[in-house]
């Protein structure tokens, strides 16, 4: 039998759950295991159902899905988690993928790009283009605490070797494995260790933010 993603929806309003269970149901892949109307509820669906992929409101009325993604993260071996948002970058998604979070979604993405996106995070892919990758990064230039966060991010950086540290700050440019593979005259596998790598030795979640931490040093 094929490998089926198990996906936990929360969201406070019934029409966004019972729309984005009509269209995730239409996946053969992929299966809805369980739902939840808030982040306070999160923690105890997860250990119910034990998901593949979380697609979570940001916001909730008692604990919204930034506290619910960076409680989930803190777990072993959690689930990916994809905030949905009806508003582009801004501080709280950033918030969230510091967290952890694979990626986000606007609420009006097509059913299709939904479906993709769930594929993509089970698959280890954050979602997250280059054009938010660049938004996301003139956002951090702008935010508070970038100083402290800048030393910090240096400090890591300096516990990669050479090859590593050149995959990262490709990673942190928004481009893909082919493009670092051609760029840096390695095969596509290699480039896949040297990520898996940089994000044990950093104790990162994702590509996401790896890109975040090379941008807090500096060196994007």
């Amino acid at each position: 039998m094929a490998y089926v993603i198990r996906v936990l929806l929360v969201d406070d309003d019934p029409l966004v759950r019972a729309g984005l269970r009509l269209m995730l149901g239409g996946a053969p892949d992929l299966e809805v295991v369980g739902e939840g109307t808030d982040g306070s509820e999160v923690e105890r669906l997860v250990a119910q159902h034990s998901p593949d992929v979380v697609l979570m409101d940001i916001r909730m009325p008692t604990v919204d899905g930034l506290a619910a993604t960076e409680a989930l993260r803190a777990r072993p071996q959690p689930p990916e988690v994809i905030l949905l948002t009806t508003f582009n970058v801004d501080e709280q998604v950033l918030r969230a993928l510091r967290a952890g979070g694979a990626g986000f979604i606007l609420k009006d993405t097509p059913p299709k790009d939904i479906v993709e996106a769930v594929r993509k995070v089970a698959a280890g892919e954050p979602v997250l283009s280059p054009a938010v990758t660049r938004q996301l990064i003139a956002q951090v230039s702008r935010g508070a605490g970038q100083d402290s966060r800048g030393v910090r991010a240096r400090e890591q950086l300096a516990a990669l070797g050479d090859r590593e540290r050149e995959v990262a700050v490709a990673v942190g440019e928004g481009k893909s494995n082919a493009e670092i593979a051609a760029e840096l005259y390695m095969s596509v596998p290699t480039v896949k260790t040297h990520v898996s790598r940089i994000l044990t030795k950093l104790d990162l979640n994702n590509r996401v933010q790896i890109a975040l931490l090379v941008h807090d040093a500096g060196e994007s």
